[in-house]
């Protein structure tokens, strides 16, 4: 563990909705926030030669408005900060690799995080290897302190240890429910050659479901017996069954497998929950 929670703020009202998220963890976690501002050159330089040493005025004022909200809600907080002359995608990269956990704005539909400019934030969830949590401006507004309890989307395909660690950990710290949510389709022996839906055939293959997921979940039942678990089966897609589960929660967390593509990938589950969840989304990559 290194202790150290990283946001990119770009003077956006989403990114100061995630300081104030990663401000909260950070508390939660004992560990140092870190303030991250990026921006790419407008002029080149020579091959090997330095930049040139001077600043724009802007970052000092985008990561000082950020040190301000953090300071509103999680007074006391260790903060430092990190101006970084470089493209900011490649800043973030480089940044997750000092931390536990990256925080991000997130706009929803359309690009994730304008700080990453040349890319998205997707883009980044694919290249790092550390949780990152996707925020939207209202996700941080007096209407989501209602919010209560973590969901997790559990697949149930293949071992999914770091995610589950992730969102047991998470819902202890924060001393809340968390609720285990699976989507699966009606198997193809439920239905009819009319193409109806047998309610025996989806029931049966319901019970499965949360046969297995029970069986996934009881080891992480046992470590963390002071977490109250939610087991959740829906019949039907796993992204909308997900974002269904979702409804209430003050975190979603989501899995990507790395699977060692060259190009790295996200799955559809992933961008339904970025661009429609009701709250902020943490990204966990598992193997």
């Amino acid at each position: 563990m290194k202790d150290v929670i990283t946001v990119g703020v770009d003077g956006t009202p989403q990114a100061l909705a995630a300081a104030r998220w990663a401000a909260l963890e950070a508390r939660l976690r004992q560990a140092r926030l870190r303030l991250l501002t990026a921006w790419q050159p407008l002029t080149g330089k020579p091959p090997g030669a330095p930049w040139a040493p001077e600043v724009p005025h802007w970052p000092d004022r985008i990561v000082e408005e950020a040190r301000a909200a953090v300071e509103s809600t999680q007074p006391g907080l260790p903060v430092d900060v990190s101006l970084v002359r470089e493209p900011p995608l490649e800043a973030l990269v480089e940044a997750a690799e000092q931390a536990d956990l990256l925080a991000l704005g997130s706009r929803g539909l359309g690009p994730v995080a304008r700080f990453a400019l040349g890319g998205t934030g997707l883009d980044l969830v694919s290249r790092v290897a550390v949780p990152v949590v996707l925020v939207r401006s209202w996700q941080d507004s007096p209407q989501m302190e209602d919010a209560n309890g973590i969901a997790v989307g559990v697949s149930l395909r293949a071992p999914c240890e770091g995610l589950l660690a992730f969102a047991f950990e998470t819902a202890a710290r924060r001393a809340v429910p968390l609720r285990a949510v699976h989507g699966r389709n009606p198997p193809p022996f439920a239905y009819d050659l009319g193409g109806a839906v047998g309610r025996g055939a989806v029931e049966r293959a319901e019970l499965l479901a949360r046969e297995e997921l029970s069986e996934a979940l009881r080891p992480w039942r046992e470590k963390f017996r002071d977490v109250r678990v939610e087991e959740q089966v829906v019949m039907e897609s796993p992204a909308p069954a997900l974002l269904h589960g979702a409804a209430g929660a003050q975190l979603l967390v989501v899995g990507r497998r790395h699977l060692g593509h060259v190009v790295p990938r996200i799955g559809h589950v992933v961008h339904a929950a970025v661009h429609h969840a009701p709250c902020p989304v943490a990204i966990v990559r598992h193997a």
